[in-house]
This record gives structure tokens, C-alpha cells and sequence, in this order.
């Protein structure tokens, strides 16, 4: 399908949307220029998608004077709107000279809403030339609009929209006000606002005020309301989880691996994460602010968490904990790459999260996508040679209760890579056949793919490395041939009281004599590392 010049240019809007100094759904412009796009001065108000108000919600007509509706109503009283409070505009003093007549409008500008499926309503195109959002002489002509205001044309589902409201500047003012208007929701759709100046005199023009959007249950924006709920049961699953762990840990705590310390942290972080971002979603819908200091620190214990989980998976690939006792040599590179990796993840969250009162992300988002997505490439690189690796040195020393873990466990780990590449192809797909974020409805499931495949590989780690009565006995000894395999459990599986002795004189006589061996293999290693 040809995408208008129309179309292009509020895509190119869109894409290129200043992160307001705002908090949530309450957009603030603080003196925000207008920038001069075609044949008309632009500046973007804000893009969210509202989900229509309720039939029960006893709504006034589609706009309506705010002061009127002064008295505070619930949050979740099943109205959605765009509230408008002190926008003010200021133009130059050369634009208020040039006509003095007190009793005379000398500027006009019009505040535009419509929603994403009517796009093409607003603006038009002469003899299919260049397309424009203010009507031209020849627009005049072919559309009966009137020159120098903003074309549009009524939408087919409904004639009041798009809406389109006019503010006039008299005589010599400076300065001109909008009257506070709330403009009520009665479709379900991804809402867009900008204001607009046709008069090539007001060049130079700023804004001040805000909006306020609301959703019929709060003040979360459209494609982020679903999270909510979705954190409520990721933290229910990860506290199961952590029941579970923590049962086993307490229970063989004597027993216990530095491998199983380190995924008791990744669970732990894990939960202290979704019940944050349940918090600080559940503060956003009920308040309409976002507090800066709260969301960074919500993205910072994500970052914290996402860079222990990749050691955490690093680490495991070169057998530490299992076959290793250290990491040796290689200990200082990989917290060099988890500190590099943390540095670029919690930048990509601060610009993702913090301060967002839009459905549709920044350009400058997609810039730090590339520093994230290249030391993710580089860690699974890493991984699966380290993973190889180890599973070379098990086969060698044919270590079977070992190297059936390690199969188990690198199978979970291609099945999520792959996972994971054909959900970034999708997301790409995604986002390209969707320029204009129609489908915003469903663009959560983006964003909690990825907790959810995160939390099903932890769930298989845990399961492989859970702790037992033998962790700590068998952590680095090495089994001898399939007999020895017969006499001996698995990690992660208990042994019955009869066996006890035996397994004493087995190690009295061979374990740490394999353990020394296992050692000096691990120092080579090392060096050749």
C-alpha cells in the first residue's frame, strides 16, 4: 500500500516525538516550539491509545467546557478523554506588529485530534502534487475548505471527528489562551494531537500548558494497561518459584553450591523486579504521574537482574560450580562484559521507560538498541563455545550424570535462542506493517515475551542444578566408566541413607585424587584461554 506524503510526514512526526518534561498521561509543554513541516508550523501534543468510555459512564457530548466537571471523579469511572488545562500560546512581537487593530483576529491556530484510521482526513493534495495539511488556493477550489485553515474532512464512522479547535490571537496580543475543554473518547483507537499554525506569520510560535489523558480505568496509556496485570502474575510465578527454591536451599543448605548461591540471586532480583513494576504501573494508573527517581530505579534492578542472568548462563557454560571450582583466568573478562553489558542495558530502559508518556518510541531508543543487541550476539557466541567446550571435557572423562545435565541443559538453551531470533524477526514484522501503531492493543505481548522466556529458562535452571544431598560431594569429582555411574546419583537427585558409607569410601579413595587432576585441567585451560 503507498504511504501519502501526508501520512509520511506524521510518521516522520511521530517517530521524531521530543520526550516532553512530562509524567505519565499528563503531557506538560513547557514554551515548546513549533517546527515548520510543508506549508504549515507543527508541534506534536502526544500519541496514546484510549480504549473507549463505557456506555454506563453518563457522558456530556463530545466536548465540553473542563470547569464545568470540576468536582473530582474516580479514576475508574469509565470515562476516557483529552483534557486540555492552560495551553497558552506566544508569538513573536514582529508577527503582533505588522496589525495593530485591537478589534481583529491576527492569528489563528487550530489544535487537531484524530485517530490513526483517519489520518488521511486531515490535509490533501491538489492535481496530485504535494500533499498539504493547511488548505491552498487550489485546495480551496477542488475541497471548498477555506485557505489558510487546516483541511479536514469528516470521518465515515463518525462526522465530529476529527476535531479540530481554533484559537485566535487579537490585535497586537502577544499572547493567546485555549479554553480549558475536555474532549471525550467514544472509540477505541490510538489517539493523536498536534497543533497547528497555518499563517506563515507565526513563525517563531511556542506553547505552554498540558494535556491529560485518561483510559476508562486510570491514566495508563493504552498498549501499557495490559502490564499491569501481567506483572501481578509474573510476581505470582516467580514467588511459586522462589517457594520452591528456597524450600530446597534451607533444606540442603550444608550442601549447598557457590552456582546455586548465584541462581538464588537471579530468582531473587527476578521477584523484587515484576512486584516493582507492578508497583510502579499500579502508581501510574492511580496518580498520573511517573516519578523519574522511582522508574529509574525500577529499570536499574532490571538492568542488575538481566546482566546476572547472562553470567549466570555464561558462567554454567564453562562448567563453574559443576566441572570448574573458579573461572580462573577468565574471572576479570567476563565482569568486564557484565559491566559493559549493564551500562548499555540500563541506558536502553532509562530511554525507554523513564519519563515515556507515549505509545510510540523515540529514535533515540532505536539507537541504543544496536550497542544491547551486539553484546547479546556476542554472549550467546560465548556461551555456546564455552557450552561446547564443556560438554568436550565431560565426554572425555566420560563424567555421564555431568554430561546429561549439560546436554539437558544446552538443549533449553538452543530451543530459547532460537525462540528468541523468531520473535525478533516477528517484532520486526511487527513494527514495520505497523507504522501508525494501530495494533497497539497487542504490542504488550512484545514486552512480556521476553520476562516470560527469561522465567522458563531460569525454571530449567533451577530444575537441572537444584539443591541436594550431593551437590556439594559430586560438585567437581568425576565418575569413572559406567559402573561407577550406577553407584552414584544424579545432582540433582537424593540418595537413600544405605549408600552413605559406600559413597565415603569412594571418596576417601578416588575423589580427591580426580579433583587435584580437575584442577590443573582447569589452570591449562585457563592459560590457553
Amino acid at each position: 500500500m503507498e504511504i501519502t506524503y501526508s501520512s509520511r510526514l506524521l510518521l516522520l512526526l511521530f517517530l521524531g516525538h521530543s520526550f516532553f518534561s512530562a509524567r505519565a498521561s499528563i503531557h506538560i509543554y513547557d514554551t515548546q516550539p513549533f517546527s515548520e513541516v510543508g506549508n504549515a508550523f507543527l508541534l506534536s501534543g502526544g500519541s496514546e491509545g484510549i480504549v473507549a468510555s463505557t456506555a454506563a459512564a453518563g457522558l456530556p457530548p463530545y466536548t465540553v467546557d473542563s470547569s464545568s466537571y470540576a468536582i473530582p471523579r474516580a479514576i475508574n469511572d469509565g470515562r476516557s478523554y483529552i483534557r486540555f488545562e492552560n495551553i497558552s500560546f506566544w508569538r513573536t512581537k514582529s508577527a503582533a506588529d505588522e496589525d495593530p487593530d485591537m478589534d481583529h483576529d491576527t492569528g489563528l491556530v487550530h489544535v487537531v485530534i484524530f485517530e490513526a484510521a483517519d489520518r488521511d482526513n486531515i490535509g490533501g493534495s491538489a492535481y496530485g502534487g504535494q500533499r498539504s495539511i493547511c488548505c491552498t488556493p487550489d485546495l480551496a477550489k477542488l475541497e471548498g475548505c477555506k485557505e489558510g485553515w487546516v483541511l479536514r474532512r469528516p470521518s465515515a464512522s463518525d462526522v465530529n471527528w476529527p476535531i479540530v479547535l481554533d484559537i485566535n490571537f487579537r490585535g497586537d496580543d502577544l499572547f493567546t489562551k485555549l479554553k480549558d475543554e475536555d474532549v471525550y473518547i467514544t472509540k477505541t483507537g490510538m489517539y493523536n494531537l498536534f497543533f497547528v499554525a497555518c499563517d506563515p506569520k507565526l513563525k517563531g510560535l511556542v506553547m505552554s500548558g498540558k494535556t491529560i489523558w485518561k483510559n476508562p480505568d486510570g491514566y495508563l496509556p493504552g498498549r501499557m494497561a495490559p502490564l499491569k496485570k501481567f506483572y501481578v502474575l509474573m510476581s505470582v510465578a516467580y514467588l511459586l518459584l522462589s517457594l520452591i527454591w528456597f524450600t530446597q536451599y534451607l533444606r540442603f543448605w550444608k550442601d549447598i553450591l557457590q552456582l546455586q548461591h548465584c541462581i538464588t540471586a537471579v530468582i531473587a532480583l527476578g521477584l523484587f523486579e515484576m512486584v516493582l513494576w507492578y508497583a510502579e504501573y499500579v502508581n501510574f494508573n492511580s496518580l498520573g504521574v511517573r516519578p523519574v527517581a522511582i522508574t529509574t530505579w525500577v529499570v536499574t534492578i532490571g538492568a542488575v537482574r538481566k546482566t546476572v542472568s547472562r553470567l549466570l548462563i555464561l558462567s554454567v557454560s564453562m562448567g563453574f560450580g559443576v566441572v570448574r571450582p573458579t573461572l580462573g583466568g577468565l574471572t576479570s573478562k567476563v565482569l568486564s562484559l557484565g559491566l559493559t553489558y549493564f551500562l548499555a542495558s540500563e541506558l536502553l530502559d532509562i530511554t525507554e521507560y523513564v519519563g515515556t508518556i507515549n505509545d510510540i518510541s523515540g529514535r533515540a531508543r532505536l539507537l541504543l538498541v544496536l550497542p544491547a543487541a551486539f553484546l547479546d550476539a556476542f554472549l550467546i557466541l560465548w556461551i555456546f563455545t564455552s557450552l561446547q567446550k564443556t560438554l568436550e571435557q565431560l565426554q572425555t572423562k566420560r563424567s555421564s550424570v555431568k554430561l546429561d545435565i549439560y546436554r539437558k541443559f544446552s538443549n533449553a538453551l538452543a530451543v530459547t535462542v532460537i525462540a528468541s531470533v523468531v520473535w525478533i524477526a516477528y517484532e520486526v514484522y511487527f513494527k514495520a506493517t505497523d507504522p501508525f501503531n494501530e495494533r497497539w492493543q497487542s504490542a504488550w505481548i512484545i514486552t512480556a515475551f521476553w520476562d516470560l522466556l527469561t522465567l522458563v529458562l531460569l525454571c530449567v535452571i533451577c530444575y537441572l542444578w537444584a539443591p541436594s544431598l550431593n551437590s556439594q560431594r559430586y560438585a567437581y569429582s568425576e565418575e569413572v566408566g559406567e559402573d561407577f555411574d550406577e553407584e552414584t546419583q544424579s545432582l540433582t537427585r537424593g540418595m537413600p541413607d544405605g549408600d552413605i558409607s559406600l559413597v565415603e569410601s569412594k571418596e576417601k579413595n578416588g575423589i580427591h585424587h580426580v579433583t587435584a587432576f580437575d584442577e590443573e585441567d582447569v589452570l591449562e585451560e585457563d592459560k590457553r584461554e
